[in-house]
Order: C-alpha cells, then sequence, then structure tokens
C-alpha cells in the first residue's frame, strides 16, 4: 500500500510544470498549509515559480527534448531540497513515470505506472479501456493513413476527428460547430504510430472532470464544464457541476484499468441530452483541481478520507485577465457578459495575496509568441512543445515499458 508523504506533518514537494494556472493552484494550496513547496519549469519566466508560497524554484531541461538532462535535473532539486514528493502537473509524468528507477526510492511520484498513463493517454487504446469498463463511448473508428481518415469521415455527416496524441483542444478536424473548417484534411497525416480517430460529431457541452487516486480509489471528484474559452478550446472559467455520473464512470475505468492505481486523472465527456460520453483522458491535473479547498486536495493526495471529497455544483472561479481579454478579442458577442462575471465569479488568484506570481502572466504568454513564431503554430500549443509526449519511446526507459508501450500500440482498434 502506498504511504504518501503528505500523512506527514510538513511535507517537502516538488511541483513541476509551474506555468499552468491549476499549478499554481497546487502550489498555493499546499504552500498555505505549511508544506514546504519547490516549483520547477523549463523557463525562468514561468509564473508559478514566481509564488510567495515557494520555499525554492529551479529551471530544468525539456523533459522532451533533453530527458536525461531532465532527470538529473529533478534529481538536484530533490537532494537540495530533501523532496518527499512530486506531483506533476503536465505531461511529463510520462517521462517522470518511465524513468521512476532513476529517482530516489525515497520521493513519492505522484503518478501512475508508465504503461497505464500510456494506455490512458492513447485515445485508441483508451477507446478500449472505457468500453471494457463498460462507460458510454462515440463509435471510434482509427485511423492510421490518409486514406482510411478520409474514408472515415465519409462515413459521417458530422463527425470529430483528432490525433491519438493530442490535447487541448490542439489540432482538431471537424465539419461541425465553432471550430468546423479550422483544420483541413490535409494537414492531417495519421501513421500507424500517429493514427488518428474520428467520431460521429456528438451534440451537447463538453462536461470535464478531475480526480485524485490512492490505491485505486477515487478520493476526491471534482465535474465541471468552462462557461468561457479561450479561442473554443482551453477553458478560463470553471463551473462545477454534478458528479453523480462521472464519480461513477471514473471509478469503473480504474477498475478496469488497475486496482493500484495512484495519481490524478481528468477525463472530458460530452453530455448529449443527459447521457456522458467519454471522448478521453489527461492522466494528468486540469483546471477542476481549482475547484477543491486546500485541505481537500492535502487529504485527498494520502487517501485518508474514507469517502470522496466531491466538489459541489456551483462553485465558480475564473481567469480574469483571459475572460477580460477574450471579451474584447469578441466585444459583441462576449463583453456584456463578462463585464457580470467580472463582479459576480471569484478570480482564481483571490484570496492568494499573490500576485507577484501573476505579475509573470505575460511573461508565459510573451514565451510562447516566441515559440509559436518560431515553430509557426498557435500559442497554446507551443507552450506545451517541450513537455508533451506524443507516444514516442523514452529515452532511458526500461525495456519493459518499452514492450508495454508496443503493445499499447498493437492493441488499437
Amino acid at each position: 500500500m502506498l504511504i504518501t508523504p503528505l500523512e506527514r506533518t510538513v511535507v517537502r514537494v516538488l511541483v513541476t510544470s509551474s506555468r499552468n494556472t491549476f499549478a499554481l493552484d497546487i502550489i498555493r494550496k499546499l504552500g498555505s498549509l505549511g508544506h514546504t513547496v519547490v516549483a520547477a519549469d523549463t523557463y525562468a519566466g514561468s509564473s508559478g515559480n514566481h509564488s510567495k508560497y515557494l520555499a525554492g524554484h529551479a529551471v530544468t531541461a525539456s523533459p522532451r527534448y533533453d530527458t536525461d538532462q531532465f532527470i538529473a535535473d529533478v534529481n538536484t532539486i530533490i537532494a537540495k531540497y530533501d523532496i518527499d514528493l512530486i506531483i506533476p502537473t503536465f505531461e511529463e509524468a510520462f517521462y517522470l513515470s518511465a524513468r521512476r528507477a532513476d529517482l530516489p526510492d525515497t520521493v513519492t511520484l505522484f503518478a501512475g505506472p508508465f504503461a497505464k498513463l500510456a494506455q490512458l493517454h492513447d485515445k485508441a487504446s483508451f477507446q478500449r479501456l472505457v468500453e471494457k469498463a463498460g462507460v458510454p463511448i462515440p463509435e471510434t473508428i482509427v485511423a492510421t493513413d490518409e486514406e482510411s481518415l478520409r474514408a472515415a469521415i465519409d462515413k459521417y455527416p458530422r463527425y470529430f476527428a483528432r490525433a491519438a496524441f493530442s490535447r487541448g483542444g490542439v489540432a482538431l478536424l471537424t465539419n461541425t460547430g465553432p471550430l468546423a473548417g479550422k483544420m483541413a484534411v490535409e494537414d492531417c497525416h495519421p501513421t500507424e504510430d500517429q493514427p488518428w480517430l474520428v467520431q460521429p460529431f456528438v451534440d451537447g457541452p463538453m462536461v470535464c472532470t478531475y480526480s485524485t487516486v490512492v490505491n485505486g480509489r477515487v478520493t476526491s471528484q471534482c465535474t465541471y464544464c468552462a462557461p468561457e474559452q479561450w479561442a473554443h478550446s482551453t477553458g478560463i472559467a470553471f463551473l462545477a457541476v454534478d458528479s453523480t455520473d462521472t464519480l461513477d464512470y471514473t471509478q469503473r475505468i480504474i477498475d478496469a484499468l488497475d486496482p493500484t492505481f495512484t495519481g490524478q486523472l481528468s477525463f472530458d465527456f460530452v453530455d448529449n441530452d443527459g447521457q456522458l460520453y467519454a471522448i478521453e483522458c489527461n492522466p494528468r491535473p486540469t483546471n477542476g483541481v481549482i475547484l477543491l479547498e486546500a485541505e481537500q486536495l492535502e487529504q485527498a493526495l494520502t487517501g485518508a478520507n474514507a469517502e470522496p471529497f466531491v466538489v459541489e455544483p456551483g462553485v465558480e472561479r475564473q481567469i480574469s485577465v483571459a475572460v477580460l481579454a477574450d471579451a474584447f478579442a469578441e466585444p459583441l458577442k462576449h463583453l456584456p457578459t463578462t463585464l457580470h462575471d467580472l463582479t459576480h465569479v471569484k478570480n482564481v488568484g483571490s484570496g492568494w495575496h499573490d500576485s507577484f506570481a501573476m505579475m509573470w502572466s505575460p511573461a508565459t504568454l510573451v514565451h510562447g509568441a516566441k515559440l509559436s513564431r518560431g515553430k509557426h503554430v498557435a500559442i497554446l500549443e507551443a507552450l506545451g512543445d517541450d513537455i508533451v509526449w506524443n507516444g514516442e519511446p523514452i529515452n532511458g526507459m526500461t525495456a519493459e515499458d518499452a514492450a508495454v508501450l508496443e503493445d499499447v500500440h498493437e492493441q488499437r482498434i
């Protein structure tokens, strides 16, 4: 059984990929409860690296492009600050998990085994897992070349397609809804190693979840929608909704995956007239953690609570600066609602008195814009480029994990 260091009075925690708003939230919550928190990211301007709740911060190499140095940098941080617990907040979780043997035995990595993370992240193998768990999911076709992609989208009058390894509303192919026509089929190049999934377009709003899991049991659950989104992709306002169905579905998927799983899981569903259909899994935190109370997160990470903490419907937070910026991008459409929200919805940074960290948010955007120009991709995609995992073998991974990864690829539907 996993015994997490948070059962001690004071824990020394490393939070990685601190650029994320939800990473900063985790830092604030654990730091405010007296835990020693250290943040790390691949560039110095990361907003989470400048929170007043930190005991220290560091810059690491890219887990994607320089995995060996990234692991070495993490080990340096562990030694310097005597770290007990690592909480990954993005896809560096895959690299840390694949290289778990190269981290000290005294450190708890709050992430599942690499094999299980890979099974969840690969949308094709996720499809098989969800069906096994008895959770509703749309009919899915896996396209491994351009010909099969075209045949798949021709099957559905309204379709929705994306790469098996994708995230954050990036690279979506559809002929329906606000993203219709944003990407052309000619720009999609599926292969056996990088397939695409095609599904009939399911009407209804997206419903997201965030869960902490300890020894196969959900210890906290937040189900939420995003009333405001940046460019119809990533959420910038978050409203908790009922968790009855998603809690059941999450536990079913965990039971089918690994009854000893420990880590953070986030699922996306579509609510089609009250019927939820599973779409994908991010085996890491998402903005739902922002809606949890600090003490709930702390206890959920240990598994000490007998029943899962469930965020009550109606709890709401927003990234006010992003909401305002989005309103001015489409003022006629958003400004009246935004002016109401700015005075009635609590900002994610409200009450923390940690404004210096948020002052570094523009540095993140500047960093993303610079990367975007160099790589000729959207800012959101560029911002995550050095910390994502797209199914490739990881340098230094064990032969066992390499074999499992190959098996995951072969078991696609």
